[in-house]
Formats: structure tokens, sequence, C-alpha cells
């Protein structure tokens, strides 16, 4: 039976979760409009919990969880028991998108991280996706390089970027915070081995560790967004300067590992004005052109999906990037803020997204999906244990019926 489940939502509350985003009840720019599809009277809006194909993807449900750095790998960068548990504990949800995971030895960016380069970390993670899969949930692997969002004494190895301009801050080694370090920048001719290690990566996740397909990471200030930026890629090469250059390497990226994986397996996150790790995107314009130019450079290429990144998400900046792209687009509205129950549900709602991403909630509430959909509650975040050791704000989160034994 279908129901409503905006119908949950208070009409006061919903006035206050539209300002809150940025949106305009139902009025999309009149460049999503061109290209909206057409809905009858008589068809239904999709909600949270109804199915949805991203590609060769079928997701039971639209709630996504977001990709989660936790730090509990080996030091080795093998997934562990508990990333086994966590990972299972949520597979009710549409899909799992998992935490970073670098393709190479170069790409690591810190303690903790999981891999996707040696035997032993594909052997790792294909215990996780055993275990995802045995629940019959979805998982994706996010595949992501560090940049100069690193140090040697993580890697072992020099820090790779397009240019050679240090983050201003610091990152955590084993000896304790040291101020990032001034990167290699990447010549023209080292560019290859940059989008092979994607490949390959790629490649490995699907094929050997049991992956249903991957996310490329070009957001948050690491590599592939760091060639986005025009305050971290000052290169005068046909990979800096224009739009069309900037996005050139996440454009060849993404068209081999389509060709390797297909298509149909590959996502792609993106963070536009997320103003992160030294690199800054507060030109509106600019943001504009290099993000409109990657969406219809990805376009044609028939991509599973775009995970966005953003505060407003009914923006004429994100909602023109959706129709500049053509495909589902899921969307994350909570990284200063934890998205909510009554947001995830109005986006859907206003058909703002295909899919929303969530953070936080999944963290803290294994059940999260028939939390949602019963509303039920949910339980709070620790914050403290997010980064913490072992199963402790991570495995022990209590599911609703866990709690009901008990009173």
């Amino acid at each position: 039976m279908y129901v409503n489940y905006m119908s949950m939502v208070d009409k006061g509350q919903l006035s206050a979760l539209r300002n809150k985003l940025g949106r305009r009840p139902r009025s999309p720019s009149a460049a999503v409009l061109a290209v909206a599809p057409q809905r009858t009277e008589s068809s239904r809006v999709p909600d949270l919990f109804t199915p949805l194909t991203a590609g060769d993807l079928s997701l039971a449900n639209r709630l996504v969880m977001a990709p989660l750095t936790r730090t509990r790998a080996s030091d080795d960068g093998v997934a562990t028991d508990v990333m086994v548990e966590h990972y299972a504990q949520r597979a009710s949800l549409g899909l799992i998108i998992s935490e970073g995971t670098f393709p190479s030895p170069a790409g690591k960016g810190f303690l903790g991280q999981p891999g996707l380069a040696t035997p032993e970390q594909l052997a790792g993670w294909k215990r996780v996706t055993d275990a995802v899969h045995a629940e019959g949930g979805l998982i994706v692997a996010q595949v992501m390089h560090a940049g100069r969002a690193s140090h040697p004494d993580i890697s072992g190895l020099p820090v790779e970027a397009p240019s050679a301009l240090a983050i201003d801050g610091e990152t955590r080694t084993a000896a304790g915070k040291v101020p990032y370090p001034v990167p290699h920048a990447l010549t023209i001719d080292e560019l290859p081995g940059i989008v092979e290690a994607f490949v390959t990566g790629s490649q490995n996740a699907v094929d050997v560790a049991g992956f249903d397909g991957v996310e490329l990471h070009a957001a948050n200030g690491y590599l592939l967004h760091e060639f986005l930026g025009a305050t971290s890629n000052i290169r005068t090469d046909a990979y800096g300067g224009s739009p069309e250059n900037r996005i050139r390497l996440i454009v060849e990226v993404a068209t081999a590992v389509a060709e390797r994986i297909g298509a149909g397996r590959v996502g792609i996150r993106i963070s536009p004005e997320r103003n992160i790790q030294s690199l800054i995107e507060n030109d509106p314009a600019d943001v504009l052109a290099v993000y409109g130019a990657l969406m219809e450079a990805l376009a044609p290429l028939g991509l599973a999906f775009v995970s966005i990144l953003h505060p407003t998400p009914a923006s004429d900046l994100v909602q023109g990037l959706r129709s500049r792209f053509g495909g589902p687009f899921f969307v994350n509205t909570g990284f200063a803020e934890a998205t909510t129950r009554d947001e995830a549900v109005a986006l859907m709602a206003d058909e703002l997204a295909d899919a929303v991403v969530v953070g936080r909630a999944a963290i803290a509430n294994p059940d999260l999906l028939r939390r949602w959909r019963e509303d039920l509650g949910q339980n709070d975040l620790v914050p403290a244990t997010i980064y913490a050791e072992g199963a402790l704000g991570y495995t022990d989160y209590p599911a609703h019926d866990e709690i009901a034994a008990t009173q």
C-alpha cells in the first residue's frame, strides 16, 4: 500500500525546513523546468521508502548511507571484524557508500583508513561486502585519493597534488599533529598513473572485493576536487586554468573507470562551495562554470549517479547541476548540521533529489530505515566516539527493538 509520508510532516515544520534549505515551494528554476520530466496528475512522487534504479544498482529504498571516515581499519589498511559488523548492521539502507578507501599507497590520507591496494586489503573488504549482501544490502566503495590532504608519515610516500600548494593546517600522524607539507606537483606525465590507480582500485573493488560499484571521490578537498579548485590548482598546462582544463582529470578518471567496470556501476561525489582544506570556492560564476562543465561532460557517460554535498539543495546551482547531469541525483545536506528525518522526507516530497544521503543518523542508528519509515525516534550521536577505537560508538548503538526489550 502506498503511504504519503509527507502527511506526517507538520505544515509549519515544512515551511521552516524549506526556508532552512533555501527552497521556494515548487518553484524550480527555468533551466530545471525545461528538462524536468512531466508528471501526470495520477502519478506519485517517489518518497524515501520507494525503490530506485540507479544505473545497474537496484535500491530497495532511497535512503543512502554517506561515506563516513571512522578510522577502524588495521595499521596496514585492512578491514577489521568491527567493520564487518558495522556495515552489515546498516544493510537495510537502500545503498551503503563505504568510507573513503585509497586505491594506491600514495592516496592514503589518514591513520586507520582502509585500502584497495593489496590482496589483504581486498580480502578484508570481501568479508564486509559478503556480510552486507547476506543481509540483502547493496554497497559501493568510495575510491579516494587524498592528494595534498596527507603526509609522508602517513603514506610513506611523497604527497601529491595538482600544484605545490600546502593546506594551511595540521594533520595527525602516529607521532602527533604536524603541519601539512608542501606537496609534489604532479607532472603531466604522471597523470596517467593517477587515472590507472583509480581504474585498478575500482576494478579490484568490484571484481575481487565484491562491491556492487564505486563512488569516485571528487569532493571535500581531496585530489580530484583539488584539480577543480582555482585556489588549489594553479597549473598552466592542459589540466589547469579554464573550467574545461580543470575538469579534465576527473572526466578522464570517470571515463576510464566506466569503461573498465561499466558506467552503471560508477557514481561520483562532488561538494561545490564546500570551502574546506584551503580549497575555497567563493566565486559563484567560477563554481557554476566549473561544475556545470563537469556535469555536461559526465552526462554522456551514463553513470549510475551523482552525489552532491551542499546545504541548499533547492538552489539554482544545485538544481541546475542536476538538470545538466540528467541522471540519478543524490543529495546530502548534512555536514555543518545533521540531516533530520523531516528534512529528508521534504527533499523527496519537493522533488529535489532522487535519493537522500545521510551520515550522522546512520552512524547512531543501525536500523535507521525502520526508525524513519515508522517514525520511531532515533538514538543521539555521541561525537566523542566517532573516531574512537573498536566497537565503542561504532557497533554498540542499539536498534529500536533492543531498547524496547529493556523497557
